[in-house]
């Protein structure tokens, strides 16, 4: 009579499932995060977990490898109100950024002296109002904190604006609560996003010459290479902080201006960040032979 099929025994050796590795992994002391992600990866190539989930955890991970250096909106493409000027400036700010806090400096004087919520500005109307008096203490935090301790303290303090200074206490730049957490979730995209963002990509020439739209993070050399031009300035390395420098001041969208035979005009920014500009080299126009009479 033949054996009843779940009493007959199996000699070949048992395919390790992904359930195994995962028993065999939480029973035991784990050796290292690279055993880990390998159970995650089998457990994506197995349809367990999906890419995004998969692309989240990897994220997380990426939290303890960096450092705040790696992620902040450097200096020069800050935004910053100042607090001796018109009131009205800072309305203007404020409406067309959609950023809610802002690092407060005093004039010619580059030291923040506090940060302001754009909700507090709702009080202006009120009897004995005082822009000091709403400000906020600045959070400074060093280039080296890793981003999983600053993801911590942003949640424990409910703070979520930080001011990085390099090691000499001079102000490098700043991060938000939404710089590290683009980390885990990916870039948060609006509709002016495209997927060569990172690239010099060519455009419909203009009146007076080709164009280029120009991601605001292009090195100089790649700038100059590509345009044909050689502009310098020692004290940036990209584009983005050049515009900055010629105008003074971070960019706004809509901002134009020439030098030389280039202009520039402003595509996309935000509060603290230039992104995308458009540059159109102008072409010398021959002059017409005169006619002959």
């Amino acid at each position: 009579m033949p054996e009843h099929p779940e009493h007959s025994q199996n000699t070949s050796k048992p395919v390790r499932t992904f359930l195994d590795k995962l028993a065999s992994f939480i029973s035991s002391e784990p050796d290292s995060r690279t055993e880990l992600l390998d159970i995650l990866h089998d457990a994506h190539d197995r349809k367990l977990i999906d890419t995004e989930c998969l692309s989240m955890i990897e994220g997380v991970f990426r939290l303890f490898d960096s450092a705040v250096r790696d992620i902040m909106i450097p200096r020069s493409q800050m935004y910053v109100i100042d607090i001796t000027r018109p009131f009205s400036e800072w309305i203007d700010i404020v409406t067309k950024s959609g950023h809610s806090r802002y690092p407060v400096i005093e004039g010619d004087n580059e030291t923040i002296i506090g940060t302001l919520h754009a909700k507090d500005l709702l009080h202006a109307g009120e009897e004995g109002f005082s822009i000091r008096n709403i400000l906020r203490p600045a959070v400074f935090i060093p280039e080296s904190k890793r981003l999983n301790v600053l993801l911590r303290d942003f949640r424990n303090t409910h703070n979520h604006l930080a001011i990085v200074v390099d090691e000499f206490g001079n102000i490098s730049g700043l991060v938000t609560i939404e710089d590290v957490l683009e980390q885990i979730v990916g870039d948060i995209e609006d509709e002016f996003d495209d997927e060569n963002d990172d690239k010099i990509v060519p455009v419909k020439a203009g009146s007076a010459g080709p164009r280029w739209r120009i991601p605001a993070l292009t090195e100089m050399a790649e700038f100059n290479e590509t345009l044909g031009t050689a502009l310098e300035d020692n004290r940036v390395d990209t584009i983005g902080g050049f515009v900055a420098n010629c105008l003074g001041r971070v960019p706004h969208k809509g901002d134009t201006f020439d030098i030389g035979d280039l202009h520039f005009e402003v595509l996309r920014a935000d509060a603290r960040q230039l992104h995308t500009l458009l540059v159109e080299k102008k072409t010398a126009t021959p002059e017409k032979n005169p006619a002959k009479l």
